[in-house]
């Protein structure tokens, strides 16, 4: 005959609050994976990275040397001034967003960066025009099972062309440097994505390597389905 004292018990257990990976919902433990990725990326030095990007190595490559372009592109290449010539301001890191793949046995995990990029010609002290540029990087993340269990790990990695948006400082007048705009957009639009690139998925992988046991198993079974997870031995 079943006691009472047991049945007091057993309710008592009922009670108590579940582990996190069997409380949280699916919207918690996505929270959990973004703000691991986002503390991962801050901390790991992505927006000081991005800060001290190239660009005068970058802009080298594409310069010219003919006519009103090659001009304005020497005055705003000199390495002596590069310093206050062009300078990256405002970094940062915009909200991850998740989203599943369409066979259901990876996520992809979206890392928006924003960032203005100043440009002046320090001999006349002219502030000629400001770039606001916006990426994304978009990672795979699928799970892997070992002897030592379940791990996430990274897949794909790539990253959509910058979206850049131009502002003209000082009066400048558009018809006298349209050609300077056009080819830097042109240039930096085509490669600060790929010097991002690396960065962030070197980053992204450290932090799946380190993310904690019983998160990784809520992910692995709450937000990617688990029917095909890949054996590694």
């Amino acid at each position: 005959m079943f006691q009472t004292g047991g049945l007091i018990v057993f309710c008592g257990l009922l009670a108590l609050p579940l582990p996190v990976d069997l409380a949280s919902s699916p919207t918690d433990i996505a929270g959990q994976l973004t703000g691991a990725l986002s503390n991962g990326l801050l901390s790991g030095g992505l927006l000081d990275t991005i800060k001290n990007l190239p660009l005068l190595d970058i802009l080298k490559t594409g310069n010219s040397s003919d006519g009103l372009l090659g001009r304005l592109l020497q005055q705003l290449l000199n390495p002596l001034e590069s310093l206050t010539g062009i300078e990256i301001t405002k970094p940062k890191l915009l909200e991850i967003d998740l989203t599943p793949s369409e066979d259901g046995h990876r996520l992809i995990v979206n890392i928006p960066l924003g960032f203005d990029v100043n440009f002046r010609v320090p001999v006349v002290n002219l502030r000629l025009l400001k770039l606001s540029v916006k990426l994304n990087v978009s990672v795979e993340v699928y799970p892997q099972k070992d002897e030592n269990g379940i791990h996430l790990v990274l897949g794909g990695c790539s990253q959509s062309p910058a979206d850049v948006k131009i502002a003209l400082l000082d009066g400048t007048q558009t018809f006298l440097i349209q050609r300077l705009i056009n080819k830097l957009v042109n240039i930096l639009t085509n490669t600060i994505p790929k010097f991002v690139l690396g960065e962030v998925c070197s980053i992204v992988n450290g932090v799946l390597s380190q993310l904690d046991v019983t998160i990784v198993q809520s992910i692995a079974e709450n937000l990617i389905p688990g029917k095909n997870i890949s054996i590694s031995v």
